[in-house]
């Protein structure tokens, strides 16, 4: 592989942004499939990196990959569609002849973008393919274009029922008249026939979108024309004291446009500092039809600020007796789009308030904010002639703060719910947010449980998750179970439900659109109005409420949020420590975790009826983890319920392992509730555990295991047990000879340990003790019996290999019956012998021995590079040497189509530790691959049960370690080693 180019820091590193870099020289020098080896190399090491997966779609195209660089461009645009991506998946269909496809795409590019010159051929060939009549595409100054009409024709072009006809253009282009631009129909037609493009959108090719902000400086903001990115957009700025004006526009990159920029991509941003704004009134950020850019207008003065404490109690207003409850309340829910999810929201309101017995009238109100879509506003229309809602319909969309105001403004001796309308609702939630409100005289806001509300979020904050309507009932009616008449203070109420006490809103007022725009932040700055009035916020921890989320405003989400929280904290400092002190407080850990348990044990009745098994295991990756997720599988077939235990910063994280599996991750703090986590195994019929692996836990699992009273089998996977350093190697850098006690403490105190335990005897007297006591002791392979036998000699030690090596089967015959398709996107063959590596390469698998064999093949230069498909501990130091590719980490079975697609002439693991049995090997033979590794431990017992490769002296000295890899992938049969080792 070639080196680094000049001018240029030497070696690509691990660093994407190099990878990139190296992937753009290559493809300027024409070496596309190198390229996109590189680009591959990138997207691993960023693989939710949204720029690095449309640079990975061009270089697939560019190394002629058409399907695959269609399948990257489409990820990137999952979270929102671009101009320049829409074109890429358009060439690329058209590389993968996958004409339908393209045709349709393409068809929408000239529609909603309008003409790009570098799509004239491809409209071309897809016209022909598709047998149309010709394609047009009208740009956003009123041009249009054409191809695929007899030379010299135009086509027609009907405005709104009008056709007008070209008297001249210049063959494959005219202006259209000015008018075009309130057309509110246009039709591109030849010979009475629709082109491919024929109906320009003239709303999207017009469009422009951005985003105003505020910050100490003054305003800042960015907007973009999809349709026309090069085009700087026409704003207008106008405040109360300096009329119109127009910002300066220049490119900025990064502003907050890339979603629908595309990434990377820049759009045109502006600012103007307050010193040249009105220092009164509000500032208007408009484009020339006068709609306003996202966020404006932005209000110049804020009132005076108010601090928030966390400890703020009786400083404030108290109410000196509890009001009487409401004899009316209003459920209000603003209605924008989405006719299916608005209907299912009010489905489930109509259905739970019918239910209602208490006496108290409730009705419900629908603010329509000017819906774009007629088919809700008439299933408004006609649930309200129906009576079965209060329906007010705004004549132009005004936001989520001035919708609830119109709810509000007749709503005085009421309680008010506030709920979206992407909300879902099981019965009981209402009488119990009431319960909860008028349990305390200062409560003011009552907010639930969701499955998407930040910090009301269940199970856990920082996960939210979607559900549906049976989950929504289900964990309602555990919620009420667990945690009924159970209440939480909670800093700020959360809107997407929100009950708010009628004394409350009397005394707080509206909410306040003149600073919060369309949205995001309202609920915030009311409820610190309130909570300076005196009242408090409270989660009603028996209510949960189903929420999609994040669904509103689009891509202008981030803006909006930015915006308003910026003004929030203007208004009351101390805010953003107010949420703080609630997060790291967890106020609501207990509530979540009493819910999760008795999810858990209901949960309990429908889980396998052979009991349940107990998987411990450790917190990281790797062949435990794979063993691990295998024996999940296993126990489910058999029909026991398989549990995983892993280890958290203070016990045990508990969750169950059978897929869409109805029951959360559960944390147990050991030994404060070890109690709890006991009695809930012993409620799932706990039968069985399996240890394999103490990494994490401690003492803990042997204090578990004897508190459980149930069998336990102790699977080995490493020799943790006996070694502190887990893998046997010592401070030369390799496989240690296991010397005595003495030995073993020397290395551990130049190394240290790696695992609970320093002391070597106390670890082994520990591990023979567990061992002892285990119903059996499984073990991959004979040399990890006898090696542990050594230490822990009275154990049956069962042997269980983790795989079928079928020694009866020939490499190629085991590889056939393997078969996995070769990936592309790996360095081309060229004239060395090429060497591939599996797996996560660090010093204990052989990454010195790597290091120094390449700078031995750089040195000598010799025919010889590695690739290695996976990662490594130091990726750096072994690119520079320019003999090694590293592909980045891949996924399960990915791997051997990679190590198909490496093309390699030889598999080799350079593991200088005694290996208990090693996948990767498998993974080299599936892929065809006959193996040299050192001779030690199981890979040397399985290479010369099969024959499938050769083993090699464990020392030898690197440059006959390369003499004899080149030799043994040369000759292309098992060679025999003439080699010595280094004495």
């Amino acid at each position: 592989m070639p080196q680094r180019e000049a001018g240029v820091a030497a070696g690509p590193g691990a660093d994407v942004v190099d990878a990139m870099r190296h992937a753009r020289h290559l493809a300027e020098q024409g070496q596309h499939e190198l390229a996109l080896a590189w680009m591959e190399r990138a997207a691993r090491l960023a693989p939710t990196d949204r720029g690095v997966l449309y640079a990975l779609a061009a270089a697939r195209l560019g190394a002629g990959d058409g399907t695959g660089a269609a399948n990257a461009v489409e990820t990137v645009m999952a979270t929102g569609e671009f101009r320049a991506g829409l074109r890429l998946q358009v060439l690329a269909h058209c590389v993968a002849r996958a004409w339908t496809q393209a045709a349709r795409l393409l068809g929408r590019f000239f529609t909603c973008y309008g003409f790009d010159p570098a799509l004239r051929i491809p409209a071309g060939l897809v016209c022909q393919r598709m047998t149309l009549r010709g394609w047009c595409a009208l740009e956003p100054d009123g041009v249009l274009h054409w191809g695929g009409l007899p030379d010299g024709c135009a086509p027609d072009v009907i405005l709104d029922g009008q056709v007008w006809t070209p008297r001249r253009h210049d063959g494959l282009c005219v202006t259209l008249p000015r008018y075009w631009r309130q057309a509110h129909d246009i039709v591109v037609q030849y010979d009475g026939i629709p082109l491919l493009g024929a109906r320009p959108d003239r709303a999207e090719l017009l469009h422009v979108t951005g985003a105003v902000m505020p910050d100490a400086q003054g305003m800042t903001g960015w907007a973009f024309m999809p349709a026309q990115p090069d085009q700087p957009p026409v704003l207008s700025v106008s405040d109360d004291a300096y009329g119109s004006r127009s910002p300066v526009l220049s490119r900025q990159w990064g502003a907050g446009g890339d979603d629908i920029a595309g990434p990377g991509a820049p759009v045109w941003g502006f600012g103007m500092a307050w010193a040249d704004l009105a220092p009164q009134g509000m500032v208007h950020v408009a484009l020339p039809d006068g709609r306003q850019l996202t966020g404006a207008p932005l209000p110049v003065c804020l009132p005076r600020a108010r601090q928030v404490f966390p400890t703020m109690r009786r400083r404030v207003r108290i109410p000196a007796h509890m009001s009487p409850r409401a004899a009316r309340c209003r459920v209000v829910i603003p209605v924008y789009a989405n006719r299916v999810r608005t209907l299912a929201c009010l489905n489930s309101v109509f259905d739970t308030l019918a239910r209602r017995s208490d006496g108290t009238v409730t009705e419900i109100m629908v603010v329509d904010d000017a819906t774009p879509e007629p088919a809700l506003a008439l299933a408004l229309d006609d649930l309200a002639e129906a009576g079965r809602i209060s329906l007010r319909r705004h004549d132009a969309n005004l936001g989520y703060p001035a919708a609830v105001n119109t709810a509000l403004s007749d709503a005085d001796g009421m309680d008010v719910v506030l709920l979206n309308s992407d909300t879902l609702l099981a019965p009981g939630w209402l009488d119990e947010m009431l319960r909860v409100a008028y349990m305390r005289i200062d409560t003011g806001t009552v907010s639930p449980l969701s499955n998407d509300a930040s910090i009301l979020t269940w199970p856990e904050p920082e996960a939210p998750w979607p559900c549906d309507m049976e989950t929504v009932h289900r964990i309602m009616a555990a919620s009420l179970h667990a945690n009924g008449g159970q209440d939480v203070e909670i800093p700020t109420a959360h809107g997407f439900c929100m009950l708010v006490r009628h004394d409350c809103l009397r005394q707080t007022g509206l909410f306040r659109p003149e600073f919060y725009g369309r949205g995001y932040g309202e609920e915030n700055d009311f409820s610190m109005r309130a909570r300076l009035a005196g009242w408090r916020h409270r989660v009603a921890a028996g209510v949960f409420v189903g929420h999609v989320g994040g669904v509103s405003f689009g891509a202008q989400r981030r803006a909006l949020q930015q915006r308003n929280l910026w003004i929030l904290n203007r208004l009351f400092p101390g805010y953003d420590a107010l949420v703080q002190a609630h997060i790291a407080a967890d106020p609501l850990a207990a509530a979540r975790q009493r819910l999760s348990l008795l999810v858990w044990h209901r949960a309990a009745r429908q889980m396998g009826g052979n009991g349940a098994v107990l998987l411990v295991t450790h917190a990281g990756t790797g062949g435990v983890a794979r063993v691990v997720a295998h024996r999940v599988r296993e126990w489910g077939k058999a029909g026991c319920s398989p549990l995983v235990l892993e280890p958290a910063a203070d016990g045990f994280l508990l969750r169950d392992g059978r897929q869409a599996s109805p029951c959360p991750a559960l944390h147990f703090a050991w030994p404060a509730q070890g109690d709890a986590l006991v009695a809930l195994l012993r409620a799932v019929g706990l039968r069985l555990v399996e240890v394999h692996h103490h990494l994490g836990h401690g003492a803990r699992v042997r204090d578990l295991c004897a508190r459980l009273d149930v069998p336990y089998d102790r699977h080995v996977h490493d020799y943790a047990g006996i070694c502190p350093r887990i893998t046997l190697v010592g401070p030369a850098g390799r496989y240690c000879g296991e010397p005595d006690v003495a030995g073993c403490r020397a290395c551990v105190d130049a190394l240290g340990s790696l695992v609970d335990e320093t002391d070597v005897d106390r670890l082994r007297s520990i591990t023979a003790c567990e061992l002892a006591g285990a119903r059996r002791v499984i073990v991959p392979s004979a040399d990890v019996a006898s090696r542990l036998a050594r230490y822990v000699p009275d154990v049956p030690y069962e042997i269980s290999a983790l795989e079928h090596d079928s020694p009866g089967l020939s490499l190629h015959q085991f590889a056939a019956a393997c078969a996995d398709r070769p990936a592309i996107g790996l360095p081309p063959r060229n004239d060395r012998c090429r060497v591939v590596v599996a797996g996560g390469i660090g010093p204990d698998k052989g990454h010195g021995i790597m290091l120094a064999a390449a700078r031995d093949a750089q040195a000598r230069d010799l025919p010889l590079e590695f690739i290695v498909v996976g990662h490594t501990s130091d990726d750096a130091a072994l690119l520079e040497t320019g003999r090694v590719f590293i592909t980045g980490r891949y996924e399960g079975e990915e791997a051997v189509s990679l190590l198909r697609g490496a093309a390699g002439d030889v598999g080799f693991v350079p593991s200088i530790c005694p290996e208990t049995w090693c996948f990767t090997l498998t993974q080299l033979w599936r892929a065809g691959l006959r193996c040299v590794a050192f001779d030690l431990g199981a890979v040397a017992a399985r290479i010369r049960a099969t024959g499938r490769g050769t083993c090699l002296p464990l020392g030898l000295p690197v440059h006959q370690l390369n003499t004899f890899l080149l030799s043994y992938a040369r000759a292309g049969h098992p060679a025999t080693a003439s080699v010595h080792p280094l004495i």
